[in-house]
């Protein structure tokens, strides 16, 4: 029988300094509104549950740091390329799991270094793929808050990027992937490097960007 519904997991937990539960509950209401079911879990055993992951159309995940085992692993990495969707944000997305390979290579990119504080920096939305559902019409915007440096996969869709301005360990500007997506099989990721804090989702285009980016990784 078809479901009525698709089916989110959030799955949250790690360091609590990027606020898992208070940051993904902003989340729930929306994915409910967009007709969802939503499971929420703080154990990564849910990656290696094989059924409950075939049913699950999008897995939003908040989990910095931690450990991840290689069940759970392919587990996640198995069930993004049979078509289940994964998304997230921050170091809740590409700070996680630092030792697995195979966990960045489905994300498309790792958290390296942030300059210490919250800065005031510009969003930059790459015209080229300004038509792009995740970010059409939205236009340059501004932030206060960590600003990542990232390892990224070229294979990676670039949606929106920042500027590192020279300093004394760069001298030129250096422009680095802020939001992007990518497939793995018949699945589809969605990254924002944005969402340190709860207000970063104030800004209405991180809040935009990021609803929108749920969507389309969903199945």
């Amino acid at each position: 029988m078809e479901r009525s519904a698709r089916r989110a997991l959030v799955v949250r937990g790690g360091w609590e300094g990027h606020a898992p539960i208070a940051i993904t509950d902003l989340f729930l209401p929306f994915l409910k509104d967009e007709g969802f079911t939503v499971e929420t879990a703080q154990s990564l055993d849910v990656y290696a549950d094989r059924e409950l992951m075939a049913a699950t159309d999008l897995v939003v995940q908040c989990w910095t740091m931690g450990e991840i085992s290689g069940e759970q692993t392919r587990g996640l990495v198995e069930a993004v390329r049979a078509g289940t969707g994964f998304a997230g944000w921050h170091g809740g997305i590409v700070d996680s799991f630092r030792g697995d390979v195979d966990y960045q290579f489905l994300t498309g990119g790792q958290f390296l270094m942030h300059p210490a504080g919250f800065l005031d920096y510009r969003v930059h939305v790459r015209p080229e793929r300004a038509e792009h559902p995740v970010i059409a019409g939205i236009g340059d915007f501004d932030v206060h808050t960590e600003q990542y440096w990232l390892a990224t996969d070229p294979d990676i869709d670039v949606l929106a990027t920042t500027t590192f301005p020279p300093d004394g360990e760069r001298a030129h500007p250096v422009v680095m992937p802020a939001v992007w997506t990518r497939r793995q099989g018949a699945g589809r990721v969605f990254v924002s490097a944005i969402g340190h804090k709860a207000d970063d989702f104030d800004v209405p285009e991180v809040r935009a960007l990021t609803e929108r980016g749920l969507l389309w990784a969903s199945r």
